[in-house]
């Protein structure tokens, strides 16, 4: 069994140093802290914290796993999730997430946090799997396209979101739809993507493989997918376009500008989450509204609510939405 001697030694300090880093004291260097994490993880030592808990205060800390911290709609959010922790007097920790770096978001938290929020990031089983065995709850804002059952989420409803939105554009004589979504397979926004694909099949709507366009979420990598489909075919198959966020519905909008290819006279456009740069294009654009500060506020009311034992994981918590029409999207003229 691997003890905090063997951590001390194998890092090269002391076992008080070892202690001063598991309970979580400001005495220790930075990168002495980092050593050990690092040892700690390296000999799979795994000390009690939920029975360390008990004995001694939490961190008042909270760990938040950002996609991109220049998206707005992620912006959005945490305003609302400091402005909420702030109340709580409790700290957040903002942490860009990577995919190939994932293991070390169990060094980085180790002993430091008492959840983690998530912003619809797909972990691994075996991440999540580590932190639930810590008594470190973990919740999602947005829903992951691979959920561990011990995650809760928070998201709208999606599927009612893109039914809407069809809906919306059937009844203006739409029936061939296009849609932008992202190449990674496991980003939020594919779960956006397979919701409209089931809404368009309840519909009777039609949409066929090859009017899927892929970028990452970006704005200028949506202009850019826009720009190459319209110098490949300037008559496009379909008459209206559905975004799986803002910034690729206002990259989207811009190639078209740029073409020559009028919105909405010959393609409507409607994005995600109402971020305010979409009020403010020319067309402003239509999309459905995700109240992202009211999200920040709910998930830590429940992630704390979890940590102190106060109420049971929810597992899902729904959100309301609106579409909200502005000019990028009208009647099907052709």
């Amino acid at each position: 069994m691997i003890t905090r001697n063997d951590v001390a030694k194998h890092a090269g300090v002391s076992v008080a140093v070892v202690s001063y880093v598991i309970n979580n004291k400001n005495n220790v260097k930075e990168s002495t802290r980092q050593r050990v994490l690092k040892s700690i993880e390296e000999l799979g030592y795994n000390p009690n914290l939920a029975a360390r808990s008990l004995k001694t205060k939490r961190t008042n800390q909270l760990g938040v796993l950002f996609n991109n911290l220049g998206n707005p709609f992620e912006t959005g959010i945490s305003l609302g999730l400091e402005a909420k922790a702030r109340e709580y007097g409790q700290s957040l920790i903002f942490q860009t997430f990577l995919q190939e770096e994932e293991e070390r978001l169990k060094t980085i938290f180790m002993g430091r946090t008492d959840g983690l929020i998530l912003l619809g990031q797909s972990l691994k089983p075996e991440t999540a799997e580590y932190f639930n065995r810590l008594d470190i709850p973990l919740y999602s804002i947005t829903t992951p396209v691979h959920a561990a059952p011990s995650i809760q989420i928070l998201d709208i409803d999606w599927h009612k979101a893109m039914l809407d939105i069809l809906r919306y554009l059937q009844q203006n004589g739409h029936r061939r739809i296009g849609f932008i979504g992202n190449r990674m397979k496991d980003h939020h926004h594919h779960f956006r993507y397979q919701q409209f694909k089931r809404a368009i099949r309840e519909t009777g709507m039609q949409f066929e493989e090859e009017w899927l366009l892929l970028a990452d979420g970006r704005l200028e990598a949506a202009y850019a997918e826009m720009s190459n489909r319209l110098c490949e075919q300037p008559q496009l198959p379909f008459s209206a376009m559905v975004c799986a966020n803002d910034l690729m519905a206002i990259g989207v909008l811009s190639a078209c500008k740029d073409k020559g290819l009028s919105v909405p006279g010959e393609l409507s456009i409607v994005g995600c989450e109402n971020i305010l740069m979409a009020s403010h294009t020319t067309p402003a654009v239509t999309t459905i509204h995700f109240p992202r500060r009211h999200s920040g506020f709910m998930a830590i009311d429940s992630i704390l609510s979890t940590a102190n034992k106060e109420k049971p994981s929810l597992g899902q918590e729904t959100l309301g939405h609106e579409l909200i029409v502005r000019q990028s999207s009208g009647p099907y003229t052709a």
